[in-house]
């Protein structure tokens, strides 16, 4: 079983400090709450949360299942 600190150390409290973590800027918290249905968050009462681990993790799926961009066409 996992150390109590790795725990508290992995959870973050409130759309602010998500929004520090994923987008190093607390006023970005209104994107949080845009994204909330696709990001891996859960509730304590009123506060929403998320593990630092979690919003890696999509951040990794995400990318590896991103394909690449296409080339452009030109309209001729």
């Amino acid at each position: 079983m996992s150390e109590p600190n790795e725990l508290f150390d992995d959870i973050l409290e409130g759309a602010d400090a998500i929004a520090e973590f994923m987008f190093g800027n607390r006023n970005k918290r209104r994107r949080v709450y845009h994204l909330i249905d696709r990001l891996p968050v859960f509730r304590l009462g009123n506060t929403i949360c998320a593990r630092k681990s979690s919003l890696i993790s999509m951040i990794r799926d995400q990318e590896s299942n991103a394909t690449a961009p296409r080339p452009r066409r030109s309209i001729s």
